[in-house]
């Protein structure tokens, strides 16, 4: 698989993308693992694309994964182009409005954009580079982001505070920071981004587990690192939110893909540069 990233001068708060392109003479089936993100998946291959399969449900093409999306699937066959976005919580708020509707849930791009899905992803796939993909993406998301008012600066800021602790904060302590009732803030947040604030700090602390289970340290090392009680701890909530044991989450196949696409949990990988030409599929 080769995969390609932004160059810096081309990025918005709280959006995150990376290309693939593959090729696989058999089957691929991939398990998706919970990110603290919504996720778009833009299909840009020629014939059938990809293929995913949740919650009893089969999609194919350009779709949407909320927060915890459960079991998540994707597979696919031959050559396949596929951008993927990366929305924090509130970048995705300001993108699709303050709701919990795509939490636990994953919906067709068309579904949530209407006719612009289909303009969207007849721009992409005309693009002769990575780079030129990047910039068109960055434009669309850019004219999106002001559709739907912000969330509140205390909601952003308390999601904030969550992600750089790595998931270690209590919610009491995040409601004094910011002079909330603990009521307040667990009602606003929840509103606005689609997730407890409980809820995201455990979805937090866990992907940092996953990248250092990924990275092949220990489970006994990472549940210490990572601020849980014991390793049993640790097993329960990689169980709760990935359906596997940590050895098993250490070796699935969308974190070693997701270690070569985002450096920052995996600084010794280096993913292709973006301004890598698309070779013509036709």
């Amino acid at each position: 698989m080769d995969v390609a990233i932004p160059r810096p001068s081309v990025g918005l708060p709280g959006v995150s993308m990376a290309g693939f392109r593959h090729h696989a003479p058999a089957s691929v089936d991939i398990s998706m693992v919970a990110y603290p993100s919504v996720t778009l998946l833009v299909d840009l291959s020629e014939g059938a694309g990809v293929a995913y399969e949740t919650h009893g449900r089969h999609e194919h093409g350009s779709v949407v994964v909320g927060l915890l999306p459960g079991d998540f699937r994707t597979t696919g066959r031959g050559v396949g182009e596929l951008l993927q976005i990366r929305l924090e919580p509130v970048a995705a708020a300001a993108m699709f409005g303050a709701s919990t509707e795509l939490s636990g849930a994953v919906a067709a791009l068309e579904d949530v954009w209407g006719r612009d899905a289909g303009q969207a992803e007849d721009r992409l796939r005309a693009a002769a580079s990575w780079d030129e993909r990047f910039t068109i993406a960055a434009d669309i998301l850019g004219r999106r982001l002001g559709a739907y008012p912000p969330v509140d600066p205390q909601v952003a800021y308390a999601w904030r505070r969550t992600l750089t602790s790595r998931g270690r904060v209590r919610v009491d302590g995040l409601a004094d920071e910011i002079g909330w009732s603990r009521k307040r803030l667990w009602s606003r947040f929840r509103s606005q981004l689609g997730i407890t604030p409980k809820r995201a700090a455990r979805l937090v602390r866990f992907d940092h587990a996953a990248h250092l289970l990924a990275a092949g340290h220990a489970a006994a090392r990472v549940a210490t690192e990572s601020g849980y009680v014991d390793q049993s701890h640790l097993h329960r909530e990689v169980t709760t939110f990935a359906g596997l044991t940590p050895t098993a989450l250490a070796a699935a196949p969308w974190l070693a893909v997701d270690a070569v696409a985002w450096p920052t949990s995996s600084p010794t990988q280096r993913p292709a540069r973006g301004s890598e030409r698309i070779p013509d599929l036709r």
